[in-house]
């Protein structure tokens, strides 16, 4: 299983990340519309103002805008706020979508002055369309080849001035060049509960949904700091609440709701629990290689490592060492289970090394 199988199997999760066609359409009626209506990403919100507001003043378009982070934290939300603000159409395609150059082209040569084009998934754009992508941003033109071998011809094309929105969740796989000729680069950070309480307050209100704040206190606490989990979770709550409730949402009933979906108080679900329940029960806590872990739960390696783990790890509820991997304590405590005498500690390759998870096995 690749990363496209991984995150396949992450839509099919309530708590996934990726965004299926219902999220879609949801989101499109739920996006905020400018700078103003966008919640959470303060620093990255304030320094994005700068940048258009300068621009706009300037009489001029754009720099080039790079924007990173884990799916669902409105990367797209702000591109399309972006080509808003700035008053011009936006163009929308991926990386995968760019098999080869002339794509690229064909795409750029169609752009209008000051339009935006938002590039998803930047990382996975092949090598030839991303060496034509480098004059693009920074001459604004590009060179057609036409016919191959000895009477092969370059023929220059040159390109209005356009913005770039690149977005990617892996910055670490950009090249250097690429990076470098982003003129802004914003990171999306995952939201507080308290952000995501006002996100789902603005998200019920749109989709007129009555809920109280300690109903969206339980959504956002489950929602794993990321507002498209919190929007689809409030749907799904929004459900229970009319089939076996009044339709109003409390936390009682949010709690309920989510505990039919396998959803838990800290936001993990099945599959997380599977991944943590393996661990503790049937290896004591670790370390446990992955693909070993992966036989356990009877999934593939790949999708515990790309699907379970991130959230596991960044919840402090699991440990990559050198060994395999360790449960911590928080994971014990999670479960309700007490851990053995002598299991290794978190962080900890479990032979007194001490090193942390950088490495795996």
């Amino acid at each position: 299983m690749n990363w496209d199988d991984a995150a396949a199997e992450s839509a099919e999760r309530l708590v996934g990340p990726a965004a299926d066609r219902e999220d879609q359409a949801v989101e499109a009626a739920l996006r905020p519309r400018d700078l103003g209506e966008f919640i959470g990403q303060e620093r990255v919100r304030q320094q994005l103002d700068l940048v258009l507001r300068a621009a706009r003043a300037r009489g001029g378009t754009a720099d080039h805008v790079l924007l990173s982070g884990a799916p669902g934290l409105g990367k797209t939300t702000l591109s399309m706020i972006i080509a808003a603000e700035m008053g011009v159409p936006i163009r929308i395609t991926s990386g995968p979508a760019i098999q080869h150059a002339g794509d690229l082209a064909a795409i750029l040569s169609s752009l209008t002055e000051g339009e935006v084009l938002f590039l998803d998934e930047l990382h996975r754009m092949s090598r030839p369309a991303e060496e034509m992508l480098y004059m693009a941003m920074e001459d604004f033109r590009v060179d057609v080849v036409v016919g191959k071998g000895p009477g092969a011809t370059a023929i220059p094309l040159e390109l209005p001035p356009f913005t770039l929105v690149g977005a990617t969740t892996r910055a670490g796989l950009l090249p250097p060049p690429l990076r470098d000729r982003f003129g802004f680069t914003g990171h999306m950070e995952f939201y507080a509960p308290a952000e995501l309480e006002r996100v789902i307050h603005r998200s019920a209100g749109l989709l007129d949904v009555t809920i109280d704040t300690a109903g969206a206190a339980e959504i956002a606490g489950r929602s794993r700091g990321t507002p498209r989990i919190a929007n689809r979770l409030l749907r799904r709550v929004r459900d229970y609440a009319q089939v076996r409730a009044d339709g109003v949402v409390t936390r009682e009933v949010a709690a309920k709701a989510l505990e039919v979906y396998e959803v838990d108080g800290r936001g993990l679900d099945r599959l997380d629990r599977a991944v943590l329940q393996a661990l503790l029960k049937l290896f004591g806590g670790g370390p446990v290689g992955l693909s070993t872990l992966a036989v356990a739960v009877g999934e593939e390696r790949e999708t515990v490592e790309e699907v379970a783990e991130p959230f596991l790890v960044r919840e402090g509820l699991l440990a990559r060492t050198p060994r395999g991997r360790v449960a911590t304590p928080a994971a014990w405590a999670h479960l309700g289970l007490v851990p053995p005498q002598g299991t290794a500690g978190a962080g900890t390759s479990g032979d007194g090394s001490g090193q942390s998870g950088l490495f795996d096995s």
